[in-house]
């Protein structure tokens, strides 16, 4: 594999694992705001964020060391660095609104 498909390969990963990341969350949230009186989603959802704590953590790593090693392709690992860590305040977000008990969806 040369280091031009590696790097593609690294950064499409990333990208696929922020997305899925960002929709399992969302997902999670949304559960929680539908059914607010259902305790495992708070278990599931605890559980859920360590675990994408640990992957996304790990994955901003390996672009880390990337954006280092390789530096003809900085700007492509800065963007996949970046979109790794746009689901940290998205995930504040819905902390927030999720310790405070705020419900968005009344029916």
């Amino acid at each position: 594999m040369t280091k031009q498909s590696y790097t593609e390969v690294t950064g499409k990963l990333s990208t696929q694992i922020a997305i899925s990341s960002f929709v399992m969350g969302t997902i999670l949230f949304l559960l929680n705001q539908l059914f607010p009186k259902i305790d495992e989603i708070y278990v599931f959802g605890f559980f859920y964020i360590l675990i994408a704590l640990l992957v996304n953590g790990l994955v901003v790593l390996n672009l880390i060391h990337h954006f280092i090693f390789f530096q003809n392709h900085r700007e492509y690992f800065g963007v996949k660095i970046l979109i790794v860590l746009a689901n940290i305040p998205i995930a504040a977000v819905f902390f927030y609104l999720t310790i405070n008990r705020i419900t968005l969806l009344n029916f």
